[in-house]
């Protein structure tokens, strides 16, 4: 059940981006397992887009994992305080990925109800890319880990949804980038209460 290598390696990311509606996000810590199905996401397209930190092929220590073949995690901090998790598509030299934005808890739950201090009914402790990660032990220390071993990890379970079950809608927290700030790389499960709520 666990995505193959080259599922990553698929060039358009927002077909990724939507296709991993429903598939299942495993972390293991030191035994440990955790996982969430993923309810939402956005895709980052690359140098071309505005709101990727690869935007006209910027390349940094941060952003170098990025160019890798598709198939790793990218683990970054925000504001300095919240780790996000994007995962790294497409083939080398071609810097797209898909942030993984929130998760409904599915298997460990109770090990995410301690980590977030809170139910696994409310929807804050898996809402947000802040959050998930948080939920799922995600931390720098997950950055350029290969999403096909056996510290993180994605299955297919065959959650599929119809197309109606999706929707699209412009990605969070991105005025920066202009005319692509309003771009519908959003996807998300319409009736997850776990999605995040503009």
């Amino acid at each position: 059940m666990k995505l193959p290598a080259e599922y990553y390696t698929n060039t358009n990311v927002a077909f990724l981006a939507q296709d991993l509606l429903g598939k299942i996000l495993f972390t293991d810590l030191d035994g440990r397992i955790t996982a969430g199905i993923i309810v939402e996401t956005e895709a980052y397209f690359g140098v071309e887009d505005k709101a990727s930190h690869a935007y006209r092929n910027r390349r940094t220590k941060r952003t170098e994992i990025m160019y890798k073949q598709g198939g790793l995690s990218y683990v970054y901090l925000c504001y300095g305080i919240h780790h996000l998790l994007n995962i790294v598509t497409s083939i080398e030299d071609d810097p797209k990925c898909v942030l993984v934005r929130s998760i409904e808890p599915f298997y460990g739950v109770a090990e995410m109800e301690m980590r977030r201090k809170m139910s696994a009914t409310k929807p804050m402790i898996s809402s947000g890319p802040g959050s998930l990660t948080k939920a799922l032990g995600i931390n720098l220390s997950f950055n350029g880990e290969d999403l096909t071993k056996n510290r993180i990890w994605i299955e297919d379970h065959g959650f599929d949804y119809m197309p109606y079950q999706i929707s699209m809608a412009p990605r969070i927290g991105i005025d920066y980038a202009e005319e692509h700030a309003l771009l519908p790389l959003r996807f998300f499960v319409n009736d997850s209460k776990y999605i995040m709520r503009k």
